[in-house]
């Protein structure tokens, strides 16, 4: 009797490691980090640190040693510190986690037969420097786009807004050019009243004249 055969499905891929917490390669990261600190730190011995200072070492040797004791203290702490905030800085952790993570995934999908597609180091180099700026141009086209529809809809508002300066300025000079045709025409009634009064006045005028004369030669 033939006994079945159990089958086993192939074990799931490790789970990434969390964003905050380093994973492998960011652990020996900061350990190689670490390690190089301390090799620098032993390489300045108090030894060679005093044989730059022979007298004060020769005759005040514990006040040099305290100086040499706060000094690698002090640069321990300080290197220490930056690494620390350079790695926040430029999120190394983060990124080493996500190389971790690809990494592991192409491992186990190249282990599975999984096909990958062309590997990176055999694209030519234009392709690879587009598939770097890819999502930079793709940020920057959108940006693009929206600045341009804002700028076509600032656009459309002035032009409505000097349609409506034109329409206005339209119904302004049309009420002027009436006023104006009205005062010609009143300037003109004027001008005829003015005029016929002042031949009058001249008439009397020329009457009174004569008549002066008239008794003028009577006399």
């Amino acid at each position: 009797m033939a006994t079945a055969q159990t089958t086993y499905s192939p074990s799931p891929p490790p789970q990434p490691p969390v964003a905050l917490t380093p994973g492998p390669r960011a652990a020996q990261f900061q350990k190689l980090f670490g390690d190089a600190l301390n090799h620098t730190i032993r390489t300045c011995s108090y030894s060679k640190f005093s044989s730059c200072f022979p007298t004060p070492a020769k005759y005040a040797s514990q006040t040099l040693n305290s100086i040499w004791q706060q000094i690698t203290i002090k640069v321990e702490a300080s290197a220490k510190k930056e690494f620390e905030d350079i790695m926040v800085e430029r999120d190394v952790v983060a990124g080493l986690n996500e190389l971790e993570r690809l990494v592991t995934e192409a491992r186990s999908r190249k282990e599975r037969g999984v096909e990958v597609g062309e590997p990176p180091h055999t694209l030519p180099p234009e392709r690879l420097y587009l598939a770097h700026l890819a999502p930079y141009l793709r940020q920057t086209e959108t940006e693009l786009e929206g600045e341009l529809k804002r700028l076509q809809s600032e656009n459309e508002e002035l032009v409505e807004g000097i349609q409506g300066q034109r329409e206005d300025a339209e119904q302004l000079i049309g009420g002027l050019e009436a006023f104006i045709a009205d005062l010609e025409r009143a300037n003109e009634i004027m001008g005829n009243e003015v005029d016929g009064k002042g031949v009058k006045r001249e008439v009397a005028d020329v009457e009174q004249e004569l008549r002066s004369v008239g008794r003028e030669a009577k006399l």
